[in-house]
C-alpha cells in the first residue's frame, strides 16, 4: 500500500509526514572492492555521521569479490561493533549484485545506500532522511558540482545518459547514475535489480508512481 501515492516525477508532492520517526531504525548499505586503503577511514566518518542521527542504525558492508585485505578489515571492524554486518560474496559481481544482498539482509524501515570509496560524505546522511521524513518515497542525491571530472569523457556523457532516462522515464533528476540514494524499505524491496541497474531505480520505481526526489551532494 505503501507504494501507491504521490508521483513519479522528482518534485512531485510527497505524502504527508509521518509522526515520530525517530524510532525507525536506518540501514546502511555500501558495497566494497579492493578498498583495504579506504575502508577505516571511511568507516570512522560513516559511525561519526549516524551516531549523531539519534535514531537505531545498522551498517552493512558488501565485500564484492575483493582480492585485497577487504574483507579482513571488515572483520575486523566488526570484533568491536554489533551494529556492523557483513556479506561476502565469492566473485566480483558488480555493484548492483552487491547494492541487492546489502538490501535483501537490511532490516530497516529506511535504507540509504551509498559508495564507500569516499566519493559520498556520509555528513549527508541527516539530509537525506530529513527527506524521507517529509513523506518522500525515494531520494536521489546530485552532484551540484564535477569540477574534477574531465568534460568530454566524464560530464558530458553523463549529461546526455542523465537527459535520455529523464525524456523516456518522465522522473526528472539530475543525476540517475548515483548510488547514495534513499528509500523507503517497501521501494527497493519491490523493485528488481540486475546487471548494471542500480543506475535506473528512479526510472524502474516510477512504474509503482512513488514520490522521488532529490538533493545536492558533496
Amino acid at each position: 500500500a505503501g507504494m501507491e501515492h504521490g508521483s513519479a516525477k522528482a518534485g512531485a508532492r510527497p505524502s504527508p509526514a509521518r509522526p515520530d520517526l525517530s524510532a525507525e531504525q536506518v540501514s546502511i548499505v555500501v558495497p566494497f572492492y579492493n578498498e583495504d586503503a579506504l575502508i577505516e577511514p571511511f568507516y570512522t566518518r560513516l559511525k561519526e555521521a549516524v551516531e549523531r542521527l539519534g535514531r537505531p542504525y545498522e551498517i552493512i558492508f558488501v565485500d564484492d569479490g575483493s582480492r585485497d585485505r577487504t574483507f579482513e578489515l571488515m572483520e575486523r571492524l566488526k570484533v568491536d561493533d554489533p551494529t556492523l554486518r557483513l556479506v561476502k560474496l565469492r566473485w566480483n559481481f558488480g555493484q548492483t549484485a552487491a547494492l541487492t544482498a546489502g538490501c535483501e539482509l537490511a532490516e530497516g524501515e529506511v535504507i540509504v545506500t551509498m559508495d564507500g570509496d569516499l566519493q559520498h560524505d556520509p555528513a549527508d546522511l541527516p539530509q537525506f532522511l530529513a527527506k524521507i521524513d517529509e513523506g518522500w518515497d525515494l531520494v536521489s542525491g546530485y552532484r551540484s558540482e564535477r569540477a574534477g571530472d574531465p568534460w568530454l569523457t566524464r560530464r558530458l556523457p553523463s549529461a546526455v545518459a542523465n537527459w535520455l532516462m529523464a525524456r523516456f522515464s518522465g522522473v526528472k533528476l539530475r543525476d540517475f547514475g548515483t548510488t547514495f540514494k534513499a528509500y523507503r524499505r517497501d521501494v527497493i524491496k519491490n523493485v528488481p535489480l540486475y546487471g548494471d541497474f542500480h543506475r535506473f531505480v528512479p526510472a524502474l520505481a516510477s512504474v509503482y508512481k512513488i514520490a522521488i526526489t532529490e538533493l545536492p551532494i558533496k
